[in-house]
């Protein structure tokens, strides 16, 4: 049961960002360390294809590692309590189509672009301890290299259109599949930037916000 969570209202559709467990963090990334060594597997499992990212390596989890792991749980409970938050409506049917991973190194980005289902979410496995800086000795921006950026609207009075978020191990966020999102690349480093995400369908009923 997702306890500590926080819906953040920052422009038109709601962010939930939670938490990843520390025993599921473990599974997820020992998981990934193997497979991105089993030249067979990574293989079959190969997602670049399908994604937009200009990145190192992307392949999506197993079914069944899903299953056994946590994950997917975590991603049911999660997008319980949000969407019981936000419509005082229960979801019924949570199916996960898709869970994938991106390995992310220095000069490497994701474009903008949005995803399938109904329900998505990123976040955060791995982050380098530096991810760079400026390259003008600038003081009143702040540097966004490694940033996720998800993106709705147009920027205008009392209306954000971006919230950038920093990435932070264990940090993920759930996001209608509709919302756009992008990554910075990050420099000065030769560590990982690993991320997950997933797409899923829940109800139709509560999906469709225009009724039958």
């Amino acid at each position: 049961m997702i306890k500590n969570y926080e819906v953040i209202k920052r422009f038109g559709p709601s962010v939930l960002k939670v938490k990843i467990p520390n025993k599921i963090l473990k599974h997820l990334n020992k998981y990934i360390d193997n497979i991105s060594q089993n030249k067979k597997k990574l293989s079959k499992l190969n997602y670049g294809e399908n994604l937009v990212g200009d990145v190192t390596q992307e392949f999506k989890l197993e079914k069944k590692f899903i299953r056994s792991s946590g994950w997917e749980k975590f991603l049911k409970d999660a997008t319980y309590r949000w969407i019981k938050t936000e419509t005082e409506m229960n979801i019924k049917r949570f199916q996960v189509l898709n869970s994938w991973v991106v390995r992310q190194f220095e000069n490497e980005y994701n474009p903008t672009h949005w995803h399938g289902g109904h329900i998505s979410g990123a976040g955060f496995l791995k982050v380098p301890k530096i991810l760079g800086k400026h390259v003008q000795k600038k003081t009143s921006r702040e540097y966004r290299g490694g940033n996720l950026q998800l993106i709705h609207g147009s920027r205008m009075f009392l209306s954000h259109s971006t919230l950038n978020i920093k990435p932070v191990v264990g940090d993920f966020y759930l996001f209608p599949n509709y919302l756009m999102h992008s990554v910075f690349p990050f420099k000065n480093t030769n560590e990982e930037r690993r991320s997950i995400s997933f797409n899923a369908l829940i109800d139709q009923k509560i999906y469709n916000v225009y009724g039958q």
